[in-house]
């Protein structure tokens, strides 16, 4: 491996900041970045290695070339590649560099967007649990324990890429990098220390000495040389544009659609919608473009932040399973055409803002040898309008805009779609019906006696796992006096679901929600004169992945009481209780074939209410190369591993507000797969039945011409952001 040893110098002259280095030159003006002395128009679409496999590497960026994307952006993920302080991890699905040079080999650019913190709909926005026991730690401020890690994790991503000359400035395809992300939400909460964290991380960035320019986005205060970029649906209206004259207005992320919860609905945005507001920043000077997603793929494993699904942006132009989504992806694939038909115009002609209408306009970029571009706007969103245009009569559609690469003929209006529309099909491969071939092990409910750690104080759950589980039981026993009748166990939590459980024997469930910060469990309880075991088992979805101060939220059990008839209450807020993180059939690895006769499975007994159960089957692999799925419909809560590797959580029990579940099918990657004798787990919380679910095999067909296709209403304001 031949490693390049060059330095840079930053220099800002006469509106262009140049990071001079061997290798491509990347620059930037007012107008763009400049890449060996010459302006671009990018197009660039976020597909993140940890949500899919490398062996979906290839086809995932070959379909986003083939879309014309010239950019592939993608996050860093450090609670993934540092799961404990020093000690990293770039293999397999974590291999950046392998998915970087795989980008540079499809003659694509790339934008790493190191972070560290990524928010993302992942687990703690991206950081390591471990930062939580670091003392006097704040994350994501003027605070020296923080910045102290978060430089060393941004230092060895960025020597990891000058290693293996993955810089433009090396010749490598990364244009452009990232330090933080949408700090400026949480800035203020910090007083003056939020912008001198801002100062602080700009120029620790800069003398890293990358060769290529850092974006921050959604910071307004982003220092020079460092560009400040817009992230949302609707920047061409909403973006104030870069904090320099010197700068290029740039799009970070365009959400392709929403992140969805458990307990959401699906949504989506059409491909109407995201061409008009691509074109509208465009039109109003801007220069690079990226979709958010452009393959969302999967949360594997527990990888997901609170309450988001396995499933990822779904609805973006490759789908989970990377197959093509018509008619966003082809719909896009003329937008970028005919975009950078235009490009020499747009990016040296001079703009002009010219009204045809009470909600009509015109934007053109007039060269001085005579070139001409129009973008003719019709922000009505109800009617056709016909303006006059250079003394044409042009005809726009509603809420649309027509582009003129000469001024004169339209080559592309973004309300109307050319390309068709398709359909995800899914197959059923096998049934999983033949009760003979389950196994099962029902996981033990540990009592207050088999608790090894003691405290006289109700726990907070987080600090506990410390995110290697999602499970933490919390014990304690309790002998009523005889005045206690009808008693009722009453339980407040912060976490995300609980189980209870009295004398080993089952009570009930219940959860909260992506919109909720909190929840109550009641039930009628039976309670014996003697000793008592109380047993609840406090779930989590995922971490927080947001907001300031996160090293300081709490999770878990608040409140719990048994409520007597009499009005007598017994508070157990400051009682001994045990606790055990985690499930038996986890800490035993029960998922892993090596590991199966670590417990003893019996034949399966389906019946209802049967609680914390783990149940296994072997299958073969689908013939073909269709991506396969497991249909869980009849599952409750819990997770899922074929072959020892998870494909993620399932709650198929957690229904939307029209009473559907939230996700039925997860996907499998045909990589998780063997020839034969494929072992499948099933951890389930509730009472799913495992008896009745199946193996899908996943694909699209066009749809026939006649066939209507009916949007779902307009998105949503969004209320958090990646």
């Amino acid at each position: 491996m031949l490693h390049w040893v060059y330095w840079v110098v930053v220099v800002v002259v006469a509106g262009v900041a140049t990071f001079k280095a061997r290798g491509a030159q990347v620059t930037y003006d007012g107008r763009s970045l400049i890449i060996d002395g010459h302006r671009k128009i990018l197009f660039s679409g976020s597909i993140h290695y940890p949500r899919s496999t490398p062996q979906m590497w290839a086809s995932l960026i070959a379909k986003a070339k083939e879309g014309g994307v010239d950019v592939i952006q993608t996050y860093v993920f450090w609670n993934r590649h540092e799961p404990q302080p020093g000690q990293y991890d770039f293999n397999g699905r974590y291999d950046l560099a392998k998915f970087i040079k795989e980008i540079q080999a499809q003659g694509l650019y790339a934008c790493l967007r190191i972070g560290p913190f990524i928010e993302s709909e992942w687990s703690y926005g991206g950081l390591p649990f471990w930062l939580h026991d670091v003392h006097g730690i704040v994350y994501r401020t003027d605070n020296e324990p923080f910045k102290f890690y978060m430089q060393n994790f941004t230092t060895k991503i960025v020597n990891l890429m000058k290693s293996e000359g993955l810089y433009a400035s090396q010749g490598g395809p990364i244009i452009l990098s990232q330090i933080e992300n949408e700090y400026q939400n949480i800035e203020a909460a910090f007083n003056e220390k939020g912008p001198s964290y801002v100062r602080w991380a700009a120029k620790m960035a800069v003398e890293l000495q990358t060769g290529v320019p850092w974006v921050m986005c959604k910071q307004s205060d982003a220092p020079d040389p460092v560009i400040n970029t817009c992230n949302g649906m609707r920047c061409g209206q909403t973006f104030t544009g870069p904090n320099s004259p010197n700068k290029p207005s740039m799009w970070t992320e365009n959400w392709t659609s929403f992140y969805e919860v458990f307990g959401g609905e699906t949504y989506l945005r059409s491909a109407e919608d995201i061409a008009f507001h691509v074109a509208l920043f465009i039109a109003r000077n801007g220069s690079y473009v990226n979709y958010y997603m452009y393959h969302g793929g999967t949360n594997f494993g527990r990888a997901s932040s609170a309450y988001i699904k396995t499933s990822y942006y779904d609805q973006a132009p490759l789908d989970e399973y990377g197959l093509i989504r018509q008619p966003k992806w082809g719909h896009l694939k003329e937008l970028h055409a005919a975009i950078t038909l235009c490009s020499t115009p747009l990016l040296n002609g001079v703009q002009s803002n010219i009204s045809l209408g009470q909600l009509q306009e015109a934007y053109v970029f007039q060269e001085e040898m005579g070139g001409c571009v129009a973008f003719l706007v019709n922000n009505d969103e109800g009617n056709n309008s016909t303006v006059l245009f250079q003394n044409v009569s042009i005809e726009l559609l509603p809420k649309s805009i027509s582009i003129l690469p000469d001024c004169k003929n339209v080559i592309f209006n973004t309300a109307k779609i050319n390309t068709g529309y398709n359909e995800r099909i899914a197959t059923s491969s096998q049934s999983f019906d033949a009760v003979d071939r389950w196994e099962e092990y029902k996981d033990a409910i540990p009592n207050f006696l088999d608790t090894s750690l003691k405290s006289n104080m109700i726990l907070e759950h987080m600090n506990m796992t410390k995110d290697e589980s999602d499970y933490l039981w919390y014990t304690f026993r309790f002998q009523p006096n005889s005045s206690c009748t009808e008693p009722l166990l009453h339980i407040e939590s912060l976490a995300h679901a609980v189980h209870a459980f009295v004398n080993n024997i089952y009570v009930g469930a219940t959860h909260g929600s992506h919109d909720m910060k909190g929840f109550t469990f009641k039930s009628p309880i039976s309670l014996n004169n003697e000793m008592n075991n109380i047993s609840i088992l406090s779930v989590m979805v995922g971490f927080p992945d947001s907001g300031a101060y996160l090293e300081s939220r709490f999770a878990g059990l608040t409140r719990v009481e048994i409520q007597c008839t009499e009005k007598g209450i017994y508070d157990f807020a400051n009682y001994t209780w045990g606790y055990q993180v985690g499930l038996s059939g986890e800490k035993l690895h029960i998922y892993k074939e090596e590991n199966l006769s670590n417990v003893e499975w019996r034949k399966t007994e389906i019946s209802t209410n049967q609680p914390l159960t783990w149940y296994k089957i072997v299958f073969n692999t689908p013939s073909g190369d269709d991506p396969v799925a497991l249909n869980l419909s009849t599952m409750g809560k819990g997770e899922a591993w074929v072959n020892g590797q998870s494909i993620g959580r399932y709650w198929v029990s957690f229904h939307n507000s029209k009473g559907d579940p939230s996700q039925t099918l997860y996907h499998v990657p045909r990589a998780f797969l063997k020839t034969s004798e494929n072992l499948l787990v099933l951890l389930e919380e509730a009472n799913g039945d495992p008896l009745h679910i199946s193996l899908e095999t996943i694909s699209r067909t066009d749809l026939p011409d006649h066939v209507l296709y009916h949007h779902l209403p307009q998105e949503k304001q969004r209320v958090q952001s990646e």
